[in-house]
């Protein structure tokens, strides 16, 4: 598989100031992300997600591991090297308000990446501007306004637009619909997955709610503690999920059916704590399913995928 985007053991830990304390916020994380393809990457709260888009876009330095954009090594990248490729990466931020200026009108919001990176003049960049506000579904007249004129789910469109200004390859999507109303929140899925379409973009798309990771993804990967426990497609992995944990998580989507037979996985106890890590895997303290080698031995990641489909899945049981 050709590979935009190609993670290889990334670690990342925060020291805990004045505690001698660490927090293991993502652990060895090996991850792929082909041109075209959306990969989600879902799990509870605190699990590492935000945090490793943040490393893929090296908006905060690895600790260890390689993270490769078109085969290229940003973590041995010069600055002006990095800056130049940061062209082909943007993000879109969860809080679509504090994301943007409140100084600057939207016409200027959307036009200082340009400016940035010296595309264009000044009546170039300002028809880019009327053309991003068109793909992005705002009136002409929206490029005059300011970010606190707008409702979230506009602002967030905003946030869209100043995103794919330079033409990028790849979107992190951090969270991009979870501060909006839910009725809002499908207008701009579906606006993510038409401007994939149309501008033959890559999302690395994170989310805590599996139903909008089932909408949008090509592919999932599911975090644990820092940690990929299971990788599949969204299809597949979302009819066979094979780790416990992907399993409970599975279990507590809602059914808009009440008539249809569910059975709900409860997860006994809390997330360990990120600063102590459990021995083994780090998921066994929860695990309805847990042996003794679990505490002791941390599962390795094995292929159980058919017909050539990969479903990679850490986990004793297999």
């Amino acid at each position: 598989m050709t590979r935009l985007v190609d993670l290889d053991t990334v670690v990342k830990h925060f020291p805990v100031k004045g505690t001698g304390r660490t927090i293991h916020a993502v652990n060895g994380v090996s991850l792929e992300i082909a041109p075209g393809e959306t990969l989600g990457i879902v799990g509870e709260s605190g699990c590492g997600k935000s945090t490793l888009g943040r490393l893929v876009l090296r908006l905060i330095e690895a600790d260890s591991g390689e993270i490769r954009f078109e085969g290229e090594d940003l973590r041995r990248l010069s600055p002006a090297a990095l800056r130049a490729v940061r062209r082909k990466m943007q993000i879109v931020f969860q809080d679509p308000y504090a994301s943007l200026d409140p100084r600057q009108s939207v016409g200027d919001i959307l036009a200082e990446p340009l400016v940035i990176h010296g595309i264009g003049n000044r009546k170039s960049r300002r028809a880019r501007v009327e053309e991003l506000l068109r793909l992005v579904g705002l009136p002409d007249d929206a490029a005059g306004r300011y970010p606190h004129e707008f409702s979230g789910g506009q602002r967030q469109r905003i946030g869209i637009a100043r995103a794919i200004a330079l033409e990028p390859k790849l979107i992190v999507a951090d969270e991009p619909v979870s501060a909006l109303d839910v009725s809002i929140q499908s207008q701009i899925l579906n606006l993510l997955v038409d401007l994939k379409r149309a501008l033959g973009l890559s999302y690395l798309f994170i989310s805590h709610d599996l139903s909008v990771i089932e909408h949008v993804s090509d592919r999932v990967a599911v975090m644990y503690l820092g940690r990929i426990v299971e990788t599949g497609r969204a299809d597949d992995l979302y009819a066979n999920p094979a780790h416990p944990y992907t399993q409970a998580l599975i279990s507590a989507i809602p059914e808009p059916d009440p008539d249809r037979p569910r059975q709900r996985i409860v997860l006994a106890g809390d997330v360990p704590n990120p600063e102590s890590l459990p021995p083994g895997c780090p998921f066994h303290p929860r695990c309805p399913k847990a042996m003794s080698q679990c505490a002791q031995v941390p599962p390795a990641s094995r292929d159980i995928g058919r017909d050539g489909v990969s479903h990679l899945v850490s986990c004793h049981l297999y």
